[in-house]
């Protein structure tokens, strides 16, 4: 689960991690009325006006609408004219950004709408740096990355640079230890008061990640300010989906806004669905199978058009949903429904699709691999459906039937 900027920040200060003085607008008037507010509690005239959008890059983004304008856009008006010029100023952003489409490389091209702004006090920056929490699968543990090359992605880092990456992978019995933090702040230049702040920064950073249950934090850039402060100018925050049982107030966070509507709608019945790019729409139960025959399909030559795991014990209405949910797509010109019947069986998939048909109609190629618990009964079901449907004796022959009738 994914969170907005401000949102992490307002975390982040709740626990004690130094963030710049900001506020969320969602409105023109709203944007104007935090101006001198900033001003008066930082004693600092440059303001900060950011797009909320739950993706990265949006400094370097671009509006459809005005391509001049960026995502995140500096307001120094108030050096020389005062909090007016600076409120005239973040006016003028604020009614151009708001409603307006921000595309960035993390959004496509089809960008995505901006319906809040953050307000953010400006910062007197004397470097800035990378620095990121992350949970490492392989290992089921956190590990701490940061670098010297601030405001620059970290996928470029890695790819030109690799030796200007640093890692540490936190014991999860033992958490962050104090010479680990040490190396970082030595390894990223840190000296004096601001070594001491950067130690405390990733040390507390470290913590919120284990207390919050996140997946990433990632904090770029973090900046090291004139007066040796260490800040978190920037923030990208998500969540383990599968904890926010334990996190009421975080959840209530969720901007269903910034989601794709059928994962919504899955996510209702109970459902996994991750909308993709293809043309075969996949139904399976199991995450393992699930991308299996998304391999099949890129194997046999197809692009799948999403990801959903109906589960092991999903009942009749859910694989309706299921159905309906991937034939709603328009770019869907074929689904493949790849079933092993353990704790499913394989009569209950086929009554689901059938209602599902009945429901939605069927215009597009339909093939179906059946395979496990009460598999014959399925097939028969099907089979005495009338519905034009064509069997698989496994994945590689469904993968190439459903390809084969979607390009014929």
């Amino acid at each position: 689960m994914n969170i907005h900027e401000f949102q992490a920040k307002e975390l982040m200060k709740s626990r004690g991690i130094p963030v710049p003085v900001g506020r969320v607008a969602t409105s023109v008037s709203e944007a104007i009325g935090a101006v001198a507010p900033l001003i008066e509690e930082t004693g600092t005239p440059v303001v900060v006006v950011k797009s909320q959008i739950h993706a990265g890059g949006r400094g370097k983004g671009q509006f459809k609408e005005y391509p001049e304008l960026g995502g995140v856009n500096v307001v120094r008006n108030g050096i020389e004219g005062g909090v007016e010029a600076a409120k005239a100023r973040v006016g003028e952003l604020a009614a151009r950004m708001l409603g307006s489409t921000l595309v960035t490389v993390q959004t496509g091209p089809l960008g995505k709408p901006v319906s809040r702004l953050y307000v953010e006090s400006g910062v007197d920056i004397d470097r800035e740096l990378y620095l990121s929490v992350l949970l490492d699968r392989s290992t089921s543990k956190n590990i701490v990355m940061a670098s010297t090359e601030g405001g620059t992605e970290i996928e470029d880092v890695a790819e030109a640079t690799p030796e200007k990456i640093l890692k540490a992978q936190i014991d999860p019995g033992l958490g962050l230890l104090d010479f680990q933090a040490r190396d970082i702040a030595f390894g990223l230049g840190l000296e004096g008061a601001a070594f001491k702040n950067g130690v405390k920064f990733i040390k507390a950073l470290a913590s919120f990640a284990v207390e919050f249950d996140t997946d990433l934090i990632e904090i770029n850039p973090l900046v090291v300010t004139k007066d040796e402060s260490v800040v978190a100018l920037d923030c990208k925050m998500s969540f383990e989906a599968n904890a926010m049982y334990r996190h009421p107030d975080v959840r209530e966070m969720r901007d269903l806004s910034e989601e794709n509507a059928a994962e919504i709608e899955a996510s209702g019945y109970g459902l996994s669905f991750i909308k993709l790019d293809g043309t075969i729409g996949c139904m399976v139960n199991g995450a393992g199978l699930a991308m299996a025959t998304m391999d099949i399909i890129k194997y046999a030559g197809g692009e799948p058009a999403n990801f959903l795991d109906v589960g092991g014990g999903a009942e009749k209405d859910q694989v309706a949903a299921a159905f309906k949910i991937i034939t709603r797509d328009p770019s869907v010109k074929g689904i493949f429904v790849n079933i092993f019947g353990g704790i499913m069986r394989c009569d209950t998939i086929a009554q689901g699709v059938i209602e599902a048909v009945a429901e939605v109609g069927l215009s597009l190629p339909l093939v179906v691999r059946l395979e496990g618990t009460n598999v014959e009964l399925g097939k028969q079901i099907l089979d005495e459906s009338g519905l034009n449907i064509l069997s698989a004796t496994d994945m590689k022959d469904g993968a190439q039937k459903i390809l084969e009738a979607t390009r014929s």
